[in-house]
């Protein structure tokens, strides 16, 4: 894998986050506790994300958690960012049909279902993200990277009119907070909104 591919976090410096000098065992440490992390949530949401949980899963002490990301919250703005590093990596790089190698609809129609994926598995963390005025929201880098990759893929589809103002109404669909609603309140499935995200994208690159 190139060293030198421009993933964007969430912010910097994030609790927890490597810097430039951090040896290669202390990133490989931080790597294992995100990871573990992000497995915790997976299983049992943000509310079974704690410091003495993260620590008995990962085999290591508290204090050594407590050290690396100093409270829950470093640590939920870490795993934020790493689950979003992790979802860049996989659309900028990763194997078709959503990352390159698939024509630009199918990779737009495999974004929105990975997307969804990971709200509904982490849909607390992408909502934390969405919290804070629109602008600050909207001109930060996670969400400029998304909306740059969307704005491509609809170039490459040939898609006419004003392609970043497309995008935005696109990602608008995606809004961690709209999507936990539609699940969680109306009770519809991650399919079933997977199913229209893809409906909707063909409509508009085929009119």
């Amino acid at each position: 894998m190139p060293e030198q591919r421009p993933l964007l976090g969430i912010g910097a410096p994030l609790p927890g986050t490597s810097e430039p000098t951090e040896r290669a065992d202390a990133a490989r440490n931080r790597q294992l506790l995100l990871d573990a992390a992000q497995q915790l949530v997976r299983e049992q949401g943000v509310d079974g994300l704690t410091m003495d949980a993260l620590a008995k899963r990962a085999g290591v002490g508290k204090g050594t958690v407590f050290r690396r990301f100093g409270s829950r919250s470093g640590l939920l703005m870490a795993l934020l960012d790493h689950s979003e590093r992790k979802a860049q990596e996989a659309f900028m790089f990763g194997p078709p049909p959503l990352g390159p190698g698939a024509t630009p609809v199918e990779r737009l129609v495999a974004f929105g279902r990975a997307r969804l994926l990971d709200i509904d598995v982490e849909g607390e963390l992408y909502r934390a993200a969405e919290v804070g005025e629109a602008a600050d929201r909207y001109s930060g880098a996670p969400y400029m990277l998304l909306k740059a990759h969307v704005s491509m893929l609809l170039r490459q589809a040939g898609v006419p009119g004003e392609i970043p103002l497309i995008a935005d109404s696109l990602l608008s669909t995606l809004s961690a907070a709209l999507v936990i609603h539609q699940m969680r309140v109306q009770g519809y499935r991650r399919e079933q909104i997977g199913d229209i995200w893809e409906a909707v994208v063909r409509r508009v690159v085929t009119p």
